[in-house]
Formats: C-alpha cells, sequence, structure tokens
C-alpha cells in the first residue's frame, strides 16, 4: 500500500478532456482481491466503456497507473479506497446502506464505492448505464444510491401446463425431455444478466418436490426419480446456475410445497404422493428430514422457500415446520460444520402464518416471511381489509415479502402500466409494511419461458415482457421516484426501443389498459385465484349468481377499495337505497374509456415506428384485445342488471331490455376470438381441472376464445328461448318449470363397518346419536341411502369410507355452509390444488338440505373408477347422503332450501 501512495505521489495525473475527440484510456483499479460480484461488475462497466470508445485497462493496487482517466472500485470499507479517496481530494459523501454504493468523480479521478460486493456491482451497473446513456465518462459526478426493498427477485416454475402422465399437480422431477430449458447456459446467461441489470438480488426456483432430482440419501436411494445421467447433469447445472447467480448478487431459493414425497418413494412404502388429509407418519418425516440436511449440505449457498399448505391440513403446520424442517436445515449446516443460518422463506399461503413464526423464530432466528399482494392476480394498489392487517402483522416480527404471484387476470395480453406498478410497490411498503418483493412472469408461468404469442419461433417471456421486470425492479429499489420524471423515462426507453419520438402515446395505451383488468376482476370476479381466467370472459350465471361459483372473499375484503358486488348493486338500486364506494356501473364506464384511449394512443403511435415493428403490431393487437373485452363486460354487466332487476320486479319488460345488450356482448366477444385466432395459442397458462371460471380447463379444454365463443352463443340462445316461453306464457307465470335431475343410487360394497343407513327423506335422522332430523331437502337425493355418522366423531376425527364398487361411482357428500370449523370446509381450491382431483370442488346441487337450526346444506360429488377406495374427508361435520352412478352428470342448480326469498334466474341461460 506504501508503495502506491509513493506513485500516486510522484505521478503526473493531467487528464486530457474526456470530451476530446480521440478518448482517452480508462483505468479500473481494483483492490489485490475482488469478490466474483466486483468482478462481474467490473466487466459490465469495461464493456459499456469501450462501446462508448473508450479504451480500458483494469489493474489492482499494486500496478496503479501514473496517467489517464482513474476509477478506483472497492468496498469503501477498504483501506486502499478511503486513502484514495482522500488523496484525490473528493468531497466525502455518507456511508450508503446494505447493497449501496457511492460514485465520486471530480477532476477525471473518482471512486466506485460499494457498502459490500453487491454495492460494487451495482455502481459499476450504474456509472455504465450513465455511460451507454451519454456515451461519455463523466468528468464529475457525485451520487449515492441503495435499495430500498432487502429481498428484489423473481421466479420460474419448473412445472408445466398440464399433469404429467400418472401424477398430480406440481410432481415434476427435472429432466431434459420435460424441461430441456433448464439444461441451456446460454438463456440461463441471458436471464440472469437481465435480473442483475434490473438489481433483483433473488431467484426462486417453484417445484412441488425438487429434491429427488438433486440429492441421493444414503437410506433412500430409491427415492431419486431421475436416471444417473441426468442426476449428473443436474447436479452440474444447479451448481452452474447458483455460482453464476451468485456473481451477479442473486440468492437462488428452492421452493417446495409439504407434504410432498418422490414417486419412487410413494410407490416402495405404498404410499401416495400427496395426501392432505394425511397424518404426519413417521417415515415421511425422516425421508424429508434427510432430503433437506442433504441439500443444505450439497448446496450451502441456496435457500428454501417453504410451503406449508396445499399438501397438509394447518392443524400439522407448527409440528412440521418446527420438528421436520427446521432440524433437516440444522443437520445439513452440522456436516457442513458451520452454524452460519441461511435464511428460511416461510409461505403464509393455507397457514396461519403468524402462529407458525411464534413457534420457530426461538428455534431458528434467520426467517422470513412471503405473503400473496393480490391473490393470484393484480387487482389494486389500495391493498386493505384483513390481509393487509396479516402482512402488517408479520412485518413487525420479520421482513415480510409481498409476492405478486400467478397474475391470471393479466393472461396473456402484454402489461406494462408503469404508474400502477410503482402505486403497487408503495403500497406494499405503506398498507402492508412489507419490505421485499417476489414477482411472477407477467403471463404464461407455467409456460416458462415461452410466452402465449402464435410466433415462430416461440418468443421469449425474457425478451417480451421487459417492462414488466424492469417497472418492479425499478420501484422495488426506490418507489418514490417523481411521476413525472418517469413518464418521460420510460417514454424516452420506448422511444429507443420502437425508433418513435411516439413512445408516449405506447405508454399511454400501456397505462390505459393496465386499469381494466386489474378493475373487472375485482368488482366481478369470482376470485383472485388462478381457477379463474379474466380474459375468457364471464358467463351470466357467474354474474347474477355468484356465490354459486364460490366468491373467495378476500378478493372483495381486501384486494380493492370498498365498493359493490353487482347483486348488491341491483338489490339497492330496486330498495332506491344509496350506494358505497366502487360501483359496477362505474367500473364498466371507466373500462371502456380506458379501452378507447389505449387504443387511440397505440393507433396514434403506430405511423412513427420504424424498429421492433412486429412486436409493436403484437402491442397494438393487445389494446385492441383489451378494448374488446372491456366492451364484452361492459354490454355484459348492464344486461346481467336488468336481469337481476327481473328478479324483483317480475316483469318480462326487464328481460326484453337485456337481450340488445346480450346480443351485443356476443358481438364484441367474436371481435375478441378473431383478434386472438392467429396471436394467441391459449389464454391461461395452466390447462388442468383446476380451471373453473368461466368454464373448466380439463386436459387443455376450453383456453381459447375461439373455443368459448360458441358457449357464449349457445348462452344466447338459451336465453332467448326462455324469454320467448315466458313471453308466450300464461298471464301471470313469470317463472319457467325445469325439471330437476332425480340422482341415481349405485350399490356398493362398504369395507369399513357401518351399522345404519337412512332414507335422504324429510323427517328422518342424519347423525348417529344426535336428535338431528331433515327438515326440507331436494326431490333429486331421495332415492339415495345415506350413512350416519357420529357427529362427536367427524369433529374429532374426521370422516373416513372404504368401499368397493363393480362399477364408476360418485359419493355424494353435503357441506353445511358456514366458515365455522366445527364443520367440514367446502373443497377450496384457492388453497388445496388436489381439490378437485375427484372432481369434488363444484357445487352440484345448492341450498339441498336444510336442517333445524343449522346452515343450509350444498351438494358435492366424489367420483371413483370401478374398484376398491379410500375417502378421507378429514375433520368436521357433513353429511354422507350416498352413492350415485358416477356416469350421470348433474348440471348445477339451486335447491333454494335456507336461501333468501330471491330466486336464482341461473336457469334463463341454461
Amino acid at each position: 500500500m506504501t508503495r502506491l501512495f509513493m506513485l500516486l505521489l510522484a505521478g503526473s495525473f493531467f487528464i486530457q478532456e474526456i470530451y476530446a475527440q480521440g478518448k482517452q484510456t480508462v483505468w479500473l483499479v481494483t483492490g489485490t482481491h475482488t469478490a466474483p460480484r466486483e468482478q462481474y461488475g467490473l466487466a459490465q462497466l469495461s464493456k459499456a466503456l469501450r462501446t462508448a470508445g473508450y479504451p480500458v485497462r483494469t489493474v489492482n493496487s499494486g500496478r496503479m497507473p501514473t496517467t489517464d482517466n482513474i476509477l478506483l472500485v472497492g468496498i469503501t470499507d477498504d483501506a486502499f479506497n478511503k486513502k484514495s479517496q482522500q488523496f484525490f481530494q473528493l468531497p466525502a459523501m455518507k456511508r450508503p446502506g446494505k447493497e449501496g454504493f457511492n460514485i465520486n468523480i471530480k477532476d477525471h479521478k473518482g471512486l466506485i464505492g460499494g457498502r459490500d460486493a453487491s454495492g460494487v456491482l451495482y455502481g459499476c451497473l450504474e456509472l455504465a448505464e450513465r455511460v451507454r446513456s451519454t456515451g461519455v465518462l463523466p468528468a464529475r459526478l457525485s451520487y449515492m444510491d441503495q435499495p430500498e426493498m432487502v429481498l428484489r427477485g423473481t421466479c420460474i416454475g419448473i412445472q408445466k401446463t398440464t399433469y404429467l402422465p400418472g401424477r398430480t399437480v406440481y410432481e415434476y422431477p427435472y429432466t431434459p425431455d420435460q424441461f430441456p430449458w433448464f439444461y441451456d447456459k446460454t438463456l440461463w446467461i441471458q436471464y440472469l444478466d437481465m435480473l442483475a441489470a434490473n438489481r433483483m438480488n433473488s431467484l426462486y426456483l417453484w417445484n412441488g418436490h425438487p429434491f429427488a432430482s438433486l440429492v441421493r440419501l444414503k437410506d433412500y436411494p430409491y427415492a431419486v426419480e431421475v436416471d444417473s445421467a441426468t442426476f449428473r447433469k443436474n447436479e452440474d447445472m444447479y451448481r452452474f446456475l447458483t455460482e453464476e447467480a451468485d456473481k451477479r448478487g442473486i440468492w437462488v431459493i428452492q421452493m417446495f410445497y409439504n407434504i410432498i414425497v418422490s414417486k419412487p418413494f410413494a410407490e416402495k412404502n405404498g404410499l401416495l404422493t400427496q395426501d392432505r388429509k394425511r397424518p404426519i407418519l413417521p417415515i415421511i418425516a425422516d425421508y424429508t428430514r434427510k432430503s433437506i440436511a442433504a441439500f443444505v449440505a450439497k448446496y450451502p449457498n441456496v435457500g428454501l422457500l417453504v410451503t406449508l399448505g396445499e399438501a397438509m391440513e394447518d392443524e400439522h403446520d407448527v409440528e412440521w415446520f418446527t420438528k421436520t424442517i427446521i432440524p433437516g436445515v440444522k443437520d445439513g449446516l452440522k456436516e457442513l460444520g458451520t452454524t452460519t443460518l441461511p435464511p428460511i422463506v416461510l409461505r403464509g399461503h393455507d397457514t396461519n402464518p403468524q402462529e407458525v413464526m411464534k413457534a420457530a423464530l426461538p428455534l431458528y432466528p434467520n426467517l422470513y416471511t412471503e405473503n400473496k399482494y393480490n391473490g393470484e392476480a393484480l387487482t389494486t394498489y389500495t391493498p386493505r381489509g384483513p390481509w393487509a392487517a396479516m402482512h402488517r402483522e408479520l412485518s413487525k416480527v420479520t421482513i415480510d415479502i409481498d409476492n405478486v404471484h400467478i397474475l391470471a387476470n393479466l393472461e396473456p395480453f402484454r402489461y406494462g402500466a408503469t404508474r400502477f406498478i410503482q402505486k403497487s410497490v408503495q403500497a406494499m411498503h405503506t398498507a402492508h409494511g412489507a419490505n421485499g418483493l417476489h414477482l411472477y412472469p407477467q403471463a404464461s408461468y407455467w409456460d416458462w419461458p415461452y410466452t402465449a404469442d402464435n410466433a415462430t419461433p416461440r418468443l421469449l417471456q425474457v425478451d417480451r415482457d421487459w417492462i414488466w421486470y424492469q417497472a418492479w425492479a425499478r420501484y422495488a429499489w426506490n418507489c418514490h421516484r417523481d411521476r413525472n420524471a418517469e413518464d418521460i423515462y420510460w417514454g424516452k426507453l420506448l422511444d429507443k426501443k420502437f425508433g418513435t419520438g411516439t413512445g408516449g402515446d405506447i405508454l399511454a395505451a400501456y397505462e390505459q389498459s393496465g386499469e381494466i383488468a386489474p378493475k373487472l376482476l375485482r368488482r366481478f370476479g369470482i376470485t383472485n385465484g388462478n381457477r379463474q381466467t379474466l380474459t375468457l370472459g364471464m358467463f351470466m350465471s357467474q354474474l347474477i349468481n355468484p356465490y354459486k361459483w364460490r366468491v373467495w372473499p378476500d378478493l372483495y375484503d381486501s384486494d380493492g377499495p370498498e365498493g359493490e358486488m353487482l347483486i348488491n348493486y341491483a338489490a339497492k338500486e330496486w330498495q332506491h337505497q344509496p350506494h358505497t364506494g366502487e360501483t359496477p356501473v362505474r367500473v364498466i364506464a371507466e373500462v371502456t374509456q380506458h379501452g378507447a384511449r389505449a387504443v387511440a394512443a397505440v393507433d396514434h403511435a403506430a405511423a412513427s415506428v420504424r424498429d421492433n415493428k412486429e412486436e409493436f403490431t403484437r402491442i397494438k393487437n393487445d389494446m385492441h384485445c383489451y378494448q374488446a373485452l372491456a366492451q364484452f363486460f361492459n354490454a355484459k354487466v348492464q344486461a346481467a342488471l336488468w336481469v337481476l332487476r327481473y328478479q324483483y320486479s317480475h316483469q318480462l319488460s326487464d328481460l326484453e331490455k337485456a337481450l340488445p345488450l346480450l346480443e351485443e356482448s356476443v358481438q364484441h366477444y367474436q371481435k375478441l376470438a378473431t383478434l386472438t385466432a392467429n396471436t394467441y395459442l391459449y389464454a391461461n397458462s395452466m390447462q388442468t381441472q383446476q380451471r373453473k371460471v368461466p368454464i373448466g380447463g380439463d386436459n387443455g379444454h376450453n383456453k381459447t376464445w375461439v373455443e368459448l365463443l360458441p358457449h357464449y352463443q349457445k348462452e344466447l340462445q338459451n336465453f332467448k328461448h326462455h324469454l320467448d316461453s315466458l313471453q308466450h306464457a300464461p298471464a301471470g307465470n313469470t317463472t319457467a318449470s325445469t325439471a330437476k335431475p332425480v340422482l341415481r343410487p349405485a350399490t356398493v360394497t362398504l369395507v369399513s363397518p357401518v351399522t345404519a343407513s337412512y332414507q335422504p327423506v324429510a323427517g328422518e335422522a342424519v347423525f348417529t346419536g344426535k336428535d338431528l332430523h331433515i327438515q326440507a331437502i331436494d326431490p333429486a337425493l331421495n332415492k339415495l341411502q345415506g350413512i350416519p355418522f357420529t357427529w362427536q366423531q367427524q369433529q374429532e376425527t374426521g370422516t373416513t369410507l372404504q368401499f368397493r364398487s363393480t362399477q364408476p361411482v360418485k359419493v355424494v357428500v353435503g357441506f353445511f355452509d358456514s366458515k365455522d370449523k366445527h364443520y367440514l370446509q367446502e373443497p377450496n381450491l384457492e388453497t388445496d390444488a388436489g381439490a378437485d382431483d375427484h372432481g369434488q370442488a363444484a357445487i352440484r346441487i345448492s341450498h339441498a338440505v336444510l336442517l333445524p337450526s343449522l346452515p343450509a346444506v350444498n351438494v358435492h360429488t366424489y367420483y371413483f373408477e370401478a374398484g376398491a377406495h379410500t375417502l378421507v374427508l378429514g375433520k368436521g361435520n357433513c353429511l354422507v347422503l350416498g352413492f350415485m352412478d358416477g356416469t350421470q352428470d348433474i348440471t348445477t342448480y339451486d335447491g333454494g332450501l335456507g336461501a333468501d326469498n330471491v330466486k336464482s334466474l341461473d336457469w334463463l341461460f341454461e
């Protein structure tokens, strides 16, 4: 170090103005030892300087140059940088926080100083960006910056659009035939460079059970799910990925669900790979603990994101987390010989994260929590209610991460509403108390790395959705940027990308279209989960009778401003009551206006576009798609309001006013189908039975607008038919009689001891040892043979049925319409991805049974092929109403028992 400063003192540091023709060599001087992150930052800065015409030399402090431009690069605490700063007579600057940096240049001599290695990296990237923007190295600069959010990351799902044969949800081994992109190192470098350029510092890899593809256990060698050659490839790729990510300041975090085990392990031990109702078994706990230990020992720099929900009942969560997962991590650390605790991220999905954290923090203090921002959608920048309260509570005990998850309402169209995104990040801080971002792809999560665009070759998400990634990352770093300046910033980027002077128009189109899907879902949606694909539209039944479709409360309680559902608005209109907050009528007017403005802006920009014309054409088409979607909802909601008014008025004139509006909605949907027919492969990337709204997505069906159009046309024809029938009905008859089905009983052999049965008719007792008799019941159920269980036994140990059948059967189960934990809760795809494995998620007959002083009962059915089966229903009271013919379908309807006096009008459209 003494020799270095003798050279500095003796040297001549006259440097020509860098703006002079023939740019002078830039010397990048580092400390003796530089971390990989610093080396990566230096490489990016060198590349930018060379592109701008500067010769670049990089030397360490033992070879300090005596002339030309000098930039000293390193961690600010280093004595090298402190003394150099003093020698260059640079002004003192405040020390930045974690990952922060200073850039201090005076008279062509300066310092890039980071608080840590990541800070040095980001300082180099900042200066590189300035050089690229202006073409010159600044002669003077005093700048400090640091991130606001501690964790800023994206995720990639090692999952597919459909199930693999013989497997169920989330079960995808890492193999080249299923995930060829995983083994593409060039693609990984492109993606990691994008994350680094946007100053992201974490990457989440999502998979149900990754361990059986990455580690081999001494006690369970048979559990590995891939062949030896693939196993070696996985080891090589995982090491490559984690090392390359670390160079860029990125922490790789492996996510896994609980409890899922490998298929070979399950088959060897006579188990299911996943069973939500299964208790914690010692062999599964031992296998999981050893899998985690082996993973931590093998990949010590990889974090873990733990999902306790979906494949395990929440009553086991604390025990599993504290007695299996945390001990597994500690076992791996012991094998490594280290006591440094790597962070573990607890995902709050389908668990009680407050309860889990209370038990876990004393055992393992380095814990984070993560929870969804607006569910599995993007709906608002004004989150509120119980979901926001939960975030705030967790943020008081640890760093809470907001997860922008799935984006089911945005698929598949482009989204670049930077203003909406900035306000959302601000809300993460102010409404949630969060200090981290976990960002999903904007669309096509299940189809990574490709987009839904119909293009050859297929488009990559990292290319198409660049503005999505850049906007969230920019505001995760600093969400308090001046909005007027931001509009200029994004406009210039779009100018540059499309070779136009109308980037502001393209931005305006993004901003306007970006309001449409959020507003539509939060005011008319059934759920904020991925069982609904908003851009495929909604049926009238879902608008006028939404609770039949299982409305998810958080959508209306937490994920939007206070307002009214359509059915509430109609009731208030009829009763001449004042309205509250954001109304459906206001929203359809606003989204129609947003669509018109987006189209006007993008059409205005079109004539001046010179570069990337094909991509601009796709953006333009997306804007027209958004307009057609808004117009479809506008017309259909207005039609629905007339139908809802008819519920009260019984005036056929109200239905007659609905008809032209419903016809108009189909015309707009026809346009949407035309716009997308040759431009998109699908709307939703999750193409499984979990998708229910607007229509089931089993086996990859009903995923395009062309497929959905006949369904909407049929809905219109049904309405016309029923309206005509009513118009020609006898005076005073304002309803139509619809034939209800009679469920055909099926014969089964019960294996578990059953000592009694009952016929589901009025007056029959339905529980053993409890004086509860059917008060009223839908006649469709009368021919079945119900099975009574003990009330207390159902609450304490649950309900289990073992049976054999020689034909396909459906078990008919009645669920009490209540959130009270004493009752068995209805199958729920929001929190249990396996909740429709037997077709049980949908209500078949709502309000079907009435018992004195108890909630009304909704009927669901569980389908089974011929054979021997065990159905475990879990804890809580329910009715087992019998077995029916498995080949008989039930068109969902409302039995009307225990419901309000307003009769559902679904039949008008069926």
